[in-house]
């Protein structure tokens, strides 16, 4: 009791829980589960019933509660007694929750800190470990991307002489083999770089140059990122159309090495085809798939990208060409991955999505596309057999995830298909 002798109430913990519930007779069954949520003392924020998909059962109730987890307990024993089968999404805001995903582009800004590897601490075997200045660096970078907010220009950085003649040694080896080694669609960017960029030897791009170059393109942003994120999070960023990016660079003993990634892994190998339509598409079926996926699947859907996005190979012409940022951005790999000594095999992402691979020597398998549109497609086919209550979508108006799991966002999705066919249609006549 407080002061004054009454009561306190009970502070609700912030929270939101997604719960399925599914019975076998639907007579009197939202009475029954309104009800039990009354009683519960929760709040409830939606409701809705459709057929459900499990033998034996009739329909499905998908409910929105403004609760923690711990506080649904004695409702979800409650509703076992009516129901045949209870599902229970964590939805709070918190990115140690697998099940909580971003889903305002703002919401990026809490994967700053999150950082799993490099950032500003170094390992032992580390090129520049034993370096100060080098090591100095790496926390100023590491500071910019911690303290970085979306929508806010991504700072302009000076980069050293060191820094420079770093850059230039890895830009000019790969620059030569770019026109025989690397995509049509890597190939028609890349020279729109060096025009609006500011790609040449003597200079390494600023990323918001490249952010906004690349927003004027395809929608897609570049943050900057201290270091290494988790699969799950790096992933999620795609979903939005930002790819996380580094800004430091690899030390200058070792050009042609990189223990992790750099900005010219990020800007030479990455960057170039995320202003391709089809490739930006593609990159971002991955990041849709990834939201709300377990931790099974987001490792599966991670091998993927690791065997596409980073290591990919797709047929062009009568040969093989790299699209991968992970050899784009190898002098070494980019040779090797179109000569005779590795294992080519054709891109199935049920296959590639469990394949161990190593990650400190060269792929010694890759997978090889027949073209990005096909790729999408597999990918897309691939992430509707993930095991997910719902399917996401991204609204670039809002700048939000749209989750399609009600009637009201269903229609909004037709209208929305609706316009654009009837635009299409327009044109088309046009051309009659």
């Amino acid at each position: 009791m407080d002061s004054q002798g009454t009561s306190p109430k009970k502070a609700k913990k912030s929270g939101r829980v997604a719960l399925i519930v599914s019975i076998a007779n639907s007579v009197g069954a939202l009475e029954k589960i309104t009800s039990a949520v009354k009683v519960a003392g929760l709040d409830m924020s939606h409701i809705e019933s459709r057929p459900s998909k499990k033998p034996d059962l009739d329909v499905d109730f998908f409910i929105g509660l403004e609760a923690n987890v711990e506080e649904t307990s004695g409702l979800v024993t409650e509703l076992k007694k009516v129901a045949g089968s209870v599902q229970v999404f964590d939805q709070s805001p918190s990115t140690d929750n697998p099940e909580w995903f971003p889903e305002r582009i703002q919401d990026l800004d809490v994967f700053a800190t999150r950082v799993l590897d490099a950032g500003k601490e170094l390992k032992s075997d580390h090129p520049g470990f034993t370096d100060p200045e080098y090591r100095k660096r790496r926390e100023f970078f590491a500071d910019i991307a911690i303290t970085y907010k979306h929508g806010t220009p991504i700072p302009h950085v000076d980069y050293t002489e060191n820094e420079i003649s770093t850059w230039r040694t890895i830009y000019t080896k790969l620059r030569d083999l770019y026109p025989t080694h690397a995509c049509k669609e890597f190939n028609r960017v890349f020279p729109l770089l060096e025009e609006h960029c500011g790609y040449a030897p003597d200079s390494i791009p600023q990323l918001q140059d490249i952010s906004e170059f690349l927003h004027s393109c395809t929608g897609f942003r570049l943050r900057p990122v201290a270091g290494l994120l988790s699969s799950r999070d790096f992933l999620a960023g795609l979903a939005f159309r930002v790819f996380h990016s580094t800004q430091y660079i690899r030390h200058h003993s070792k050009p042609l090495y990189t223990p992790e990634p750099d900005i010219c892994h990020e800007i030479l190998g990455h960057v170039p085809l995320f202003a391709d339509p089809t490739f930006a598409e593609f990159s971002q079926e991955i990041g849709l798939a990834s939201l709300g996926a377990s931790d099974e699947d987001v490792k599966k859907l991670a091998t993927v990208y690791w065997f596409t996005v980073e290591f990919g190979l797709c047929k062009q012409g009568d040969g093989v060409k790299a699209y991968g940022a992970g050899l784009l951005s190898s002098f070494g790999e980019l040779e090797y991955c179109l000569s005779d000594k590795p294992t080519l095999r054709p891109f199935e992402p049920t296959v590639t999505g469990v394949t161990e691979y190593p990650i400190t020597e060269y792929q010694p398998q890759y997978y090889v596309a027949e073209s990005f549109d096909s790729a999408k497609e597999k990918v897309r086919a691939f992430a509707a057999s993930l095991d997910k209550p719902f399917v996401a979508r991204y609204n670039a108006y809002t700048e939000r995830i749209e989750i399609l799991d009600r009637s009201s966002t269903l229609r909004d999705l037709a209208l929305s298909i609706k316009s654009d066919v009837s635009v299409l249609a327009q044109a088309l006549g046009k051309r009659a």
